[in-house]
């Protein structure tokens, strides 16, 4: 059920992150709009309660429960930049607004993008955690809940591996 919602919940903050733009863009509504962008967050907010809800009524925790943490401490860390990226891109292609800027490829401004990116990701695993301990805590039942650290170990992987890669710019920066 966490699994299918995780996707519903992706599909629901795209959806309101469009219509606002759409809003604001489109049809010249921008306080509208504004609401519809607010209300992407609500997505999470359901997604955490459903969470809970499902891992205190008995459910022994999966793997999906704990990408539902890490998923919001994504969210959280990346959504205002995603927004702003969709954003940019919307106000140029309907209100004539200034062309995005595009990522750098190379050089002092490739390895701070990058660095930039780990730290958010840093921001993100640190916010899951957080949501774990928090999930663990609420539930009450370390034998339920046991699989919520090994998910642990294996976002700390993936942060060990993305820091190499996002650093490795700076030290052997791309010319």
């Amino acid at each position: 059920m966490i699994g299918w919602l995780i996707v519903i919940c992706e599909i629901g903050f795209w959806v309101f992150i469009l219509a606002g733009l759409f809003t604001r863009y489109i049809l010249k509504q921008k306080r509208i709009g504004a609401v519809l962008l607010w209300c992407s967050p609500l997505v999470d907010l359901v997604l955490i309660i459903a969470t809970i809800v499902d891992l205190k009524n008995g459910a022994d925790a999966t793997f999906v429960h704990g990408l539902a943490a890490y998923y919001i401490g994504i969210s959280i860390a990346f959504g205002h930049r995603m927004i702003q990226w969709a954003d940019e891109r919307f106000s140029y292609k309907f209100s004539n607004g200034p062309k995005p800027k595009q990522k750098p490829k190379y050089g002092l401004e490739k390895a701070t993008a990058e660095r930039q990116g780990w730290y958010r990701h840093l921001l993100a695993w640190g916010i899951g955690n957080v949501l774990l301990l928090l999930i663990i805590i609420m539930v009450g039942d370390k034998g339920s809940t046991v699989q919520l650290y090994e998910i642990m170990k294996i976002w700390l992987v993936v942060l060990i591996i993305d820091f190499l890669i996002s650093f490795s710019y700076t030290v052997f920066p791309k010319k």
